[in-house]
């Protein structure tokens, strides 16, 4: 059986921590660099609910894309919940490795999970990223439709493909619009308007978009907007990345055991309709 090390070694090579944002917090958060490792759990958060999870899988390393310390922390207390996740983990010899923005720009990277989810066609990086000779890798993809379709029966692919949250998807645009080309972002997204107005997509499929950045994207283009759940559009990227150690594993004779996680951690639990809107669009 591999060490952690060795297997952090391999996880660095897929998505090198060097080229996460500044701001990020990725790498190993807690665990023995010589610690055999026979499971592992792909998951979205670090979560109570995951360190749970891996503890009745028995899994012995935790790999998330969402950081646990995204900002820093003076105490791992277990009196929070933050510090609880971290003594579940070490009591139970559980490490966890966070793979974060260096995943969401890597060549497969989390939008290309999310692209593949939606039976999209990859033809490129959204935002290239220049250190890459091959232009593969870069922040979001723009696709391609194999046949064109309605923005109503598109919006219905990503709400049929992803996986299932209390709130669902939201649509910005006209339902008989034709969807040929899409741009995907996993995660949040309308930091990026400008970079998908200037690929000259139909449509763009992200998450947590914001009214006034929507209201203005839509104001000043035909750009049809697909929002799902944030946990929803980067969840993919766990099968992905479970079966890319799946494919190490088997060169390396280790035999682990990967896992995703099937548990929704996204915080929205339940969606209420609102009442029906008038043709003046004040509410009736």
């Amino acid at each position: 059986m591999p060490r952690l090390s060795e297997v952090i070694a391999a996880l660095d090579a897929l998505w090198p921590p060097e080229r996460a944002e500044q701001w990020d917090a990725v790498g190993t958060v807690c665990g023995d660099p010589d610690a055999e490792v026979t499971r592992v759990l792909f998951a979205v958060d670090p979560l109570q609910e995951v360190a749970d999870e891996a503890l009745e899988l028995g899994a012995d390393l935790v790999v998330t894309h969402h950081p646990l310390y995204l900002r820093g922390t003076t105490t791992v207390s277990a009196g929070t919940f933050k510090g609880k996740v971290v003594h579940t983990l070490i009591k139970h010899d559980i490490a966890l490795h966070v793979a974060h923005t260096n995943a969401d720009t890597a060549d497969p990277g989390v939008s290309d999970a999310l692209a593949g989810a939606l039976d999209l066609r990859v033809t490129g990086p959204l935002v290239p990223d220049p250190t890459d000779p091959a232009g593969r890798r870069g922040l979001g993809r723009i696709c391609a439709l194999d046949h064109p379709e309605t923005l109503a029966e598109f919006a219905e692919r990503v709400a049929k493909r992803l996986p299932a949250t209390a709130t669902g998807i939201r649509v910005a645009g006209d339902p008989e619009q034709v969807i040929r080309t899409v741009a995907v972002s996993g995660g949040s997204g309308d930091s990026l308007f400008a970079q998908v107005r200037a690929a000259g997509v139909d449509a763009f499929v992200t998450a947590d978009l914001r009214h006034h950045p929507v209201s203005e994207a839509r104001e000043t283009s035909p750009l049809a907007l697909v929002d799902a759940a944030h946990w929803a559009t980067e969840w993919p990227w766990c099968e992905q990345a479970a079966a890319q150690l799946d494919a190490i594993s088997d060169r390396h004779g280790w035999g682990l055991r990967t896992h995703v996680s099937h548990t929704v951690t996204d915080p929205w639990t339940a969606h209420a309709a609102s009442s029906a809107i008038s043709t003046t669009g004040a509410p009736n």
